[in-house]
């Protein structure tokens, strides 16, 4: 998922970082939220939470979810040596209304970082954060820092599609590899880049087994197709209609601007339709008051969204009007060691994307461990990565997708 091309205004607290603060994983957000084991939601109004239901293949239909067992370990064999200074960078949206997104990100990369620092006294990795806030323009000032930065030799991220599709020749050109937990625009690797790898699967994949699931299992005759204007809005809009077939109603299909509050138009079009669920394809940030006033309206159809959606702050500023929502993720959910082990270190609850950033992390480290500790040799050796992390297993084609890709669907309840 996720792209922006708008300008962000922090709504909230957040930890506010700057673009090249370096961190050698000490500190944590100061956003609080407590979860249940193996979930990638928090409790919110009234104890909803998003709980995940089952995984779906590209027919939609459920498949059994990762062994954790036979996860790597970022911990590795405890005898790495690694020159100190060695780094790796997060890039994403740090503060702005979908900080939540990144915080997500850059906290399972810190627990993956932090569990093999413990336990390598002789490779010290570091972290250095870089907040693009999500926005493409911004972006393209803050990848160059990190590409000038010859102590980093791999990055997480960029986080949001719009911002990868602006700096991915930047990354590519730089020899820098750059692998990314949760931008999932299709096209992105269709750009002839050599660096990208995506670690989930992208929106081509989410729309047809979304729409699947929804049409043959959920048993969905007519679904409203609402979307933002965003790069990630739109091209899983498409996808996902495209894969609805005829349970797509164009009659009530809708666009919104990234930053409305006020869909009264759109609330008045869906309530003439009646339809058996609307699909949202953009952020929690208008995905709340959207799921708020299409049910204050009278609108009973049940309220499906995607990962764009799948974050304990559409549960927060939903409130009520979250309930029996489904949101759809190419993100795995959270183990309970994992999400234990990640609450102990960041002070809240893992969410969408951190158990990603954290199998992610910890394949870079690998590769430091192994001695790849040049940007050539750890982009080849993530070229040819094959293992097993807690959320799939980590394979990669020669384009930068998954060979084998799957999504999760969650509900709040």
């Amino acid at each position: 998922m996720l792209s922006s091309t708008w300008r962000r205004r922090s709504t909230r607290a957040v930890v506010a970082v700057g673009a090249a603060a370096a961190l050698v994983l000490t500190g944590c957000s100061d956003k609080s939220t407590s979860s249940g084991s193996d979930s990638s939601g928090t409790n919110g109004a009234g104890g909803l939470s998003i709980q995940p239901l089952l995984q779906v293949d590209q027919q939609g239909k459920e498949v059994p979810k990762a062994d954790a067992a036979t996860a790597a370990d970022p911990a590795g064999d405890g005898k790495a040596t690694c020159a100190p200074g060695t780094a790796i960078a997060m890039a994403g949206a740090l503060t702005g209304p979908d900080a939540a997104l990144g915080i997500n990100i850059v906290n399972g990369v810190k627990l993956a970082l932090d569990k093999h620092n413990k336990a390598n006294p002789g490779c010290k990795i570091e972290l250095k954060q870089f907040d693009t806030e999500g926005d493409p323009q911004k972006a393209t000032q803050v990848i160059p820092q990190i590409v000038n930065d010859r102590s980093i030799i791999g990055l997480v991220g960029p986080a949001f599609s719009g911002e990868t599709k602006a700096t991915g020749k930047i990354l590519s050109d730089a020899g820098l590899v750059s692998v990314t937990s949760s931008a999932t625009n299709a096209t992105l690797t269709q750009n002839g880049w050599t660096t990208f790898f995506r670690g989930l699967a992208n929106d081509d994949v989410q729309g047809p087994s979304v729409a699947k699931y929804l049409v043959n299992s959920a048993g969905y005759k007519k679904v409203c197709v609402i979307q933002d204007n965003t790069d990630y809005g739109t091209g899983l809009a498409k996808s996902i209609t495209e894969g609805l077939g005829a349970a797509a109603d164009p009659a009530c299909a809708a666009s919104i601007k990234k930053g409305d509050k006020d869909f009264s138009a759109t609330v008045t079009k869906v309530a003439a339709a009646n339809p058996d669920a609307i699909f949202y394809s953009g952020y929690y940030s208008e995905a709340a008051p959207l799921a708020q006033q299409l049910k204050s309206g009278g609108v009973k159809a049940v309220f499906v969204s995607a990962d764009g959606t799948n974050d304990p702050q559409f549960v927060s500023q939903a409130g009520s009007a979250a309930k029996g929502a489904k949101l759809s993720c190419p993100c795995g959910p959270a183990p309970e060691k994992f999400a234990k082990d990640y609450e102990a270190l960041n002070g809240q609850a893992p969410g969408v994307y951190s158990v990603e950033a954290y199998d992610l992390t910890t394949i870079l480290a690998k590769g430091i461990d192994g001695g790849k500790v040049t940007r050539p040799d750890l982009l080849d050796y993530v070229r040819t990565y094959d293992g097993a992390g807690l959320a799939r297993q980590y394979k990669w084609n020669p384009n930068g997708e998954l060979s084998n890709a799957l999504i999760w669907v969650y509900e709040v309840k």
